[in-house]
């Protein structure tokens, strides 16, 4: 018997688990598996709609009780740069970028590692083996890219990024824990700017802002930040506080948050 993938995407709710961003609160997430011909063309649609990748698999939050993390990106045309962006970029100009092929190598997993026990000890990749890490990044059914920075011969920090229709998307990115006063996650963001300029794409996409999370505030220090919510992207200038408590009537059935999903017409027909 032969069995094919079905065309329109299949959407799951994953269980309950405890928040790793706010004290006190229980996740969700809405999310579907993304395989098969049309892997780049679903990735590009849920991007643009407020999800993130995670190997095979796109997720959104779909909390009972918090709509706290709100899905941020920028328009990369409207960025400035700051003062302190500026000193940040001189302090790295002697840094190389490499894009290379999704590979993973031992010396990305001690960097890795390294970064996680100075980092997110207690969080919930610390324990992530080498195989596992080889996964995370290896496990991609769309364009993707592992951007290195070396001074000189060392490594010194790692983005794993997605290249979308419209921008590119840092999936994941992690640095030398010991080299604080050069700023590494926010020149990676910069030079990620300055990429997606060459690349003459619109828009950066950062993952989620928490608001209250302080490990989540760097992503808004950034001119030109748009915030995706009530499923629109809105200039952070203009987005409403999410109320961190709600009522679990006033979150959405599954059913309905994805009938409200916009999808490709080549995937759904």
């Amino acid at each position: 018997m032969r069995h094919t993938l079905p065309l329109a995407p299949q959407f799951y709710v994953t269980a309950p688990q405890v928040c790793p961003y706010l004290p006190d609160r229980i996740e969700r997430k809405l999310f579907t598996s993304i395989q098969g011909d049309n892997a780049q063309l679903l990735n590009d649609s849920l991007s643009q709609q407020g999800f993130r990748r995670s190997q095979n698999i796109l997720y959104r939050p779909s909390c009972n009780e918090c709509s706290a993390c709100l899905s941020a990106r920028i328009d990369v045309k409207k960025f400035m740069t700051s003062k302190s962006q500026k000193k940040i970029i001189r302090r790295n100009n002697n840094l190389i970028r490499k894009s290379n092929s999704p590979w993973a190598t031992e010396e990305q997993y001690d960097l890795f590692q390294k970064y996680l026990q100075k980092r997110h000890a207690k969080g919930g990749m610390a324990d992530m083996d080498v195989f596992e890490f080889a996964a995370m990044i290896e496990e991609s059914s769309i364009e993707t890219r592992v951007i290195e920075y070396y001074n000189k011969n060392l490594l010194e920090s790692v983005c794993l990024t997605d290249f979308l229709v419209d921008g590119l998307s840092m999936v994941y990115s992690f640095f030398d824990p010991d080299k604080s006063k050069q700023s590494l996650g926010t020149f990676m963001i910069l030079d990620h700017i300055a990429l997606a300029l060459e690349l003459e794409v619109p828009y950066l996409y950062l993952g989620y802002w928490v608001p209250g999370s302080s490990k989540m505030d760097y992503k808004i220090n950034f001119k030109g930040v748009e915030i995706f919510q009530n499923n629109s992207w809105q200039p952070l200038t203009k987005v409403k506080k999410s109320p961190l408590e709600l009522h679990p009537l006033n979150t959405a059935p599954v059913s309905e948050q994805v009938s409200s999903l916009s999808l490709p017409d080549s995937i759904i027909t």
